[in-house]
C-alpha cells in the first residue's frame, strides 16, 4: 500500500512540474514574440524558473519514495 501511494504522490509531483514548464514556456515564447529584442533576457529568465520547478519536483519525488 505504501509503494501505491509513492507513485501517486511522484506522479503527482511529475504532473504539476510539467504543467508548470509548460506553462513558464508558453509565457516566455509570448514575451519573445512581443519584444523580440529581449529574447536573451526572457530565456535566461525561463531557464531559471524551470530550473527551479525542477528541483522542486525532483525533491517532492525524493520526499513520496521515501515517506
Amino acid at each position: 500500500m505504501t509503494g501505491t501511494l509513492a507513485a501517486v504522490g511522484a506522479g503527482l509531483a511529475v504532473i504539476g512540474a510539467g504543467l508548470g514548464i509548460g506553462r513558464i514556456g508558453g509565457s516566455a515564447m509570448d514575451a519573445i514574440a512581443r519584444q523580440p529584442e529581449a529574447t536573451a533576457k526572457i530565456q535566461t529568465a525561463m531557464i531559471i524558473a524551470a530550473a527551479l520547478v525542477e528541483g522542486v519536483a525532483l525533491f517532492a519525488v525524493v520526499v513520496a519514495l521515501i515517506a
